[in-house]
């Protein structure tokens, strides 16, 4: 099935409801402006293999674009709502893109327009979306012009997608288009445990630029179901859409689950969520303590996913199966896991290094072939790595530890600063934490945290007491901050991943000019 079929069969059914603006797009409206899309770039002279870029917010018609490149075998590069205009001109630029369509409640978009032949030069045309933008043509007014019949030459594309850049920057990741027809149906990964049914909700509060969110919104669609879709992430308006529309399936990020669990109890008591039977989650390790939470007040119907854009592997784990393993991210359901030494040698059950899966799922690093290198192993070429660390118990079971590139050298001894973020982050006073090394001329490097406080008053150096005392009770002290800086907030892109490499930055950059 398609999008078309169900546009046939089932015209007036939703296949998108906004959560804040109530705006609802139908399986007949969402067909016939993916087609009008795909006439458009048509007549732009994009052809099969072209690619367009989208910088975008949450909204009804991110969707309706997504489609249009499903069906006309184009590549689409989305681009995150919260960079920068240098930034999201980077990504526009190594990705080739030919279109840029820009959402007028980007941040920074006018500041892009406004220097759009500096930043992006090769850019043939662009369009603004949901609003004026400069003097730049509607999206929405190009494609009111085109025909809604499909394109003769209908082929199926996909998106281009660029890394988080929480180790450098972003990194494109762009595969051969899929040559298999269009409209061939494509089930999602967790259809056994949560059958898809038409009109059935699918509710999303990520990013849809992220590709988890992206690839499992279309494949729900294409098998008749309502994407239940949120402007942005708020707690407690989370509760409430659910309470309200009522979705089976759900998709969330371990930051979110926090701050929903920090909402008085009062509050969370007032919202029904017994409609939701499955709820997946993704993007970023899952403390323990959070975790176990969460399935106490959802059920055990939580459900892990550990991979990355690039598609090397992936793991899962069931509620079920994590009451018995605490902490795992699951056995692998694409690819064999194989835990390595900085050698590139497998090391026994049990002990720790970098985790690669081998499949033969191949990818590469648009443009940095030093960046595809570094993701293989030096022995084993057909091995490959997202950059994590962890080991595998005598189940096939695997638990992580952190990014190599975060792991801190403290005297020869290796620390994971996932370690003290998990403890640091239930701390009631705590909203945010990051914990990284930072330069120590006796050590090499100290364990540092900065952290968020729920409430800025209360930053100061009884907290900072406080905090690292709380480690303490945890985790040895090794492991533990030997000092912490307080800020209002700290970065996080909208998946929930820390840009980590930004606070890291400044403290080792600050070290450099002392010591100069």
């Amino acid at each position: 099935m398609h999008i078309r079929d169900w546009a046939r069969q089932s015209p007036d059914t939703p296949a998108v409801i906004m959560t804040g603006s109530g705006e609802v797009v139908t399986f007949a409206q969402l067909d016939a402006a993916s087609n009008r899309g795909a006439q458009l770039l048509r007549s732009l002279g994009l052809k099969r293999g072209d690619g367009f870029a989208l910088w975008s917010t949450n909204n009804a018609r991110f969707h309706e674009i997504t489609w249009t490149m499903q069906r006309s075998g184009l590549y689409m590069t989305p681009i995150a709502a919260k960079l920068k205009a240098d930034e999201a001109a980077y990504i526009v630029n190594d990705s080739g893109s030919k279109v840029l369509i820009v959402d007028c409640d980007v941040k920074h978009a006018k500041d892009l327009i406004d220097n759009l032949r500096e930043l992006c030069p090769d850019v043939e045309r662009v369009y603004a979306l949901q609003g004026p933008l400069g003097d730049l043509e509607r999206w929405e007014d190009a494609i009111s012009g085109m025909p809604a019949t499909e394109i003769p030459d209908q082929s199926a594309g996909q998106p281009m997608i660029y890394s988080s850049g929480t180790t450098g920057r972003p990194k494109g990741i762009r595969k051969e288009l899929p040559e298999k027809p269009f409209d061939e149906h494509n089930p999602p990964f967790y259809q056994a445990l949560s059958p898809v049914e038409p009109a059935t909700g699918f509710m999303t509060t990520a990013p849809m630029y992220h590709v988890g969110t992206l690839m499992m919104t279309l494949a729900e669609q294409q098998m008749g179901a309502t994407i239940i879709l949120m402007e942005k992430f708020d707690p407690e308006e989370l509760l409430k859409a659910v309470d309200r529309c009522k979705p089976r399936r759900s998709q969330f990020v371990p930051t979110m689950w926090i701050r929903m669990l920090k909402l008085p109890q009062e509050v969370r008591d007032k919202y029904d969520v017994s409609s939701l039977d499955l709820a997946i989650h993704s993007a970023a390790p899952c403390p323990i303590k959070v975790k176990l939470a969460m399935i106490e007040w959802f059920g055990p119907i939580l459900f892990d996913i550990y991979g990355g854009t690039e598609g090397a592997g992936a793991t899962v784990i069931t509620s079920p199966e994590y009451l018995k393993k605490p902490g795992s991210v699951g056995r692998s359901v694409d690819g064999i896991i194989r835990i390595c030494d900085e050698n590139g040698d497998e090391v026994p059950v049990g002990e720790t290094g970098t985790i690669f899966f081998e499949t033969a799922n191949d990818f590469s690093y648009y443009n940095d072939p030093e960046k595809t290198k570094e993701s293989r192993n030096p022995k084993h070429p057909g091995w490959r790595t997202y950059g994590d660390i962890g080991h595998v118990d005598e189940d096939g079971y695997l638990f992580l530890s952190d990014r190599r590139a975060f792991m801190i050298i403290s005297g020869g001894v290796n620390i994971y600063p996932q370690e003290a973020e998990n403890a640091l982050i239930l701390h009631p006073k705590v909203e945010d934490v990051a914990v990284f090394g930072v330069p120590d001329d006796d050590l090499g490097e100290v364990v540092k945290a900065v952290v968020q406080p729920r409430n800025w008053a209360d930053a100061d150096p009884a907290l900072e007491e406080e905090l690292i005392a709380y480690c303490k009770e945890q985790l040895s002290t090794l492991k533990c901050p030997r000092s912490i800086d307080f800020e209002k907030e700290l970065p996080r892109d909208v998946t929930g991943k820390m840009m980590k490499r930004e606070l890291r930055n400044r403290y080792w950059e600050e070290a450099e000019k002392a010591g100069a």
